[in-house]
């Protein structure tokens, strides 16, 4: 027989790829850092240059300016907070502090919400992805191959890639709550132990309780984790 406490079991059988969800979620804290810092960068140089990365109409196809200030404010912001986001969420799991991670797995729910929301507009209205390719600039790459495309086809391939985009950001989404609740219980102060024998599993409560309850009789032997 053999005492184990519930978190070293759950860490066992819990992976992110292959890695344990702990160093996963750091490696995608950090994955995800370094991609809104890059933003961040772009952004801040474009907002030092702003008419070496300026748009016109005409060039978009469209009767809006891209690079207005406005949306050079709005995309500092973002990039800003997304950074301070992936950071709290690469310290909290390398520290062990499950609080840090939860603005980052908002973020995750609200990315994969925006996500399945394009997939339903595409799939109730799919004359929607031939509007928005008429509307791509006319030197855009392989414009003409795409329009060429039958519009079924297009519209299968297209929730076909989001699919797998989506099904990938649930699994990721499924790794960094596991980490959430791992560092919980990890962190509890009132651990349980679970005595576990080739078919059976009995939960013992905290040694405390057990030293407690049993002040006349001989305590309990200490709970080693194996």
């Amino acid at each position: 027989m053999k005492m184990v406490a519930p978190w070293t079991r759950f860490c066992s059988n819990s992976r992110c790829l292959c890695c344990h969800v702990g160093t996963g979620t750091i490696l995608l804290g950090v994955w995800y850092l370094i991609l809104n810092a890059v933003v961040l960068l772009i952004v801040l140089s474009a907002l030092a240059d702003p008419d070496h990365y300026h748009f016109s109409s005409s060039e978009l196809g469209g009767d809006f300016e891209f690079m207005d200030d406005a949306n050079m404010c709005i995309a500092t912001a973002i990039s800003v907070l997304m950074t301070l986001i992936c950071a709290m969420a690469t310290y909290g799991a390398y520290k062990q502090r499950a609080a840090w991670i939860i603005p980052f797995f908002c973020y995750q729910i609200f990315d994969f919400a925006l996500n399945t929301l394009v997939a339903v507009t595409i799939l109730v209205s799919p004359n929607s992805i031939q509007e928005y390719i008429r509307q791509l600039p006319p030197d855009f790459p392989y414009k003409d191959d795409i329009m060429s495309v039958n519009p079924t086809c297009l519209v299968l391939i297209i929730l076909l890639f989001i699919s797998i985009i989506l099904a990938f950001k649930g699994y990721l989404i499924s790794c960094v709550w596991n980490c959430y609740q791992y560092i919980n219980g990890r962190n509890s102060s009132d651990v349980l132990v679970y005595v576990t024998s080739n078919d059976t599993t009995v939960l013992l409560p905290p040694y405390d309780d057990a030293t407690v309850n049993s002040a006349t009789k001989e305590p309990p032997p200490l709970y080693v984790s194996a």
